[in-house]
């Protein structure tokens, strides 16, 4: 607010309209946080969302580089001045908090804080999250600044509205997993009742046309034309359920921001980083853009499940009318061929049908210790 009551006022909008333009729980935290160091002029920031464990299920920073965050080593637990801001409504303005009797020390790897500023993000009653900013910036570094009376009050203001934002965010993905859980109840009924049924007859036919082989074999070969008959109806009903499994957020937000999203709850939910980047990609056939997205879910899974990779990263870029889709892992990496002779395909068969089915082609790079990268590439249409 030193630059004058119609900056800090815009300043102000801009973060707020910031925080309501996303729908993902992970992008609104990242904004938050990125907002709140902007808006206070600190060096550091971080919001932290507790877990019920005495830990934290997600917490992100601004202003530590990947490769500080990554030599930080493993999430904050709540203690000190992280379990004061989780269970005290009052804000904690600290002017040094290594000075602070509850300070229990940082990892070797962590910035060095001085100044701070943190409070509670409440919903009601609910602890939803802590937000912190550490190092005010000021023109006198000397001498120090340190966080104000006014910072404390703007703060305070933001943590409002990042409480309504995350909580909107929280609804609607679980929205989103309530429609795609009904869906699959739906469609696992319909399958029960008409593919069951079919199944049910096709197995009565064929016992009675063993039966009828030896003593009558023109209606044996009548029952087992009715076998074929009925065995290609329940083909049919299963082609048209799967066709109907076509994901509906492909039909309704499109191949890339699919991907996008898969990929930021899987990041949610593994100790991974999992990354996606998507340049300039058209829409493609229906069904390239559904084998796409199905190589890259078994992609993630192997990766996510077997390789013991810190980082997955998933790009998608535009080649001439088609895509290249490339799923990277820094896991152990296995031989391709020894997979094969072994019997074990980690769905490796099932992706390359995928991409030859939808006119496509997929190569696996792979060595032990050398992570993977599986590569598919659709003609477009």
């Amino acid at each position: 607010m030193s630059h004058g009551p119609r900056s800090g006022l815009a300043a102000v909008s801009s973060a707020l309209l910031a925080m309501s333009r996303h729908l993902e729980v992970r992008d609104v935290l990242k904004t938050i946080v990125a907002s709140a160091r902007e808006l206070l002029d600190a060096r550091y920031a971080a919001l932290g969302v507790p877990d019920d464990h005495g830990g934290f299920a997600q917490f992100v920073v601004d202003g530590v580089s990947d490769e500080q965050w990554k030599a930080i080593g493993p999430l904050p637990r709540q203690h000190g001045i992280l379990a004061a801001m989780l269970h005290d409504s009052r804000p904690q303005r600290l002017a040094d908090v290594r000075e602070d009797p509850r300070f229990g020390g940082w990892p070797s790897a962590h910035p060095d804080l001085a100044d701070f500023l943190g409070l509670p993000i409440r919903d009601g009653d609910e602890v939803i999250g802590a937000l912190f900013l550490a190092n005010k910036n000021c023109d006198t570094p000397r001498t120090g600044c340190g966080f104000t009376q006014d910072d404390e009050e703007l703060l305070g203001i933001l943590a409002q509205h990042a409480a309504i934002a995350l909580t909107n965010a929280r609804l609607y993905e679980r929205s989103r997993e309530l429609t795609i859980a009904e869906e699959r109840t739906r469609l696992a009924h319909e399958l029960h009742d008409a593919v069951s049924q079919k199944l049910f007859s096709l197995r009565l036919t064929a016992q009675a046309a063993a039966r009828l082989v030896d003593r009558d074999p023109a209606r044996a070969k009548d029952e087992l034309q009715q076998v074929a008959a009925l065995a290609a109806e329940a083909t049919d009903e299963l082609r048209a359920a799967v066709v109907e499994l076509r994901p509906a957020a492909l039909d309704e937000d499109g191949l890339v921001a699919t991907l996008r999203t898969h990929v930021q709850v899987l990041d949610r939910a593994h100790t991974a980083r999992v990354t996606f980047t998507g340049h300039g990609v058209r829409a493609l056939p229906a069904a390239q853009e559904e084998a796409a997205l199905r190589v890259a879910q078994e992609a993630l899974h192997n990766a996510l499940r077997h390789s013991g990779a810190e980082h997955v990263d998933v790009t998608l870029h535009r080649a001439g009318a088609g895509a290249v889709l490339r799923v990277t892992d820094d896991g152990s990496g296995f031989d391709p061929q020894d997979v094969h002779r072994a019997g074990r395909h980690l769905g490796l068969v099932s992706m390359r049908d995928r991409a030859s089915g939808a006119g496509g082609s997929l190569t696996i790079e792979s060595a032990p210790g050398k992570g993977t990268t599986i590569t598919m590439e659709v003609p477009g249409g």
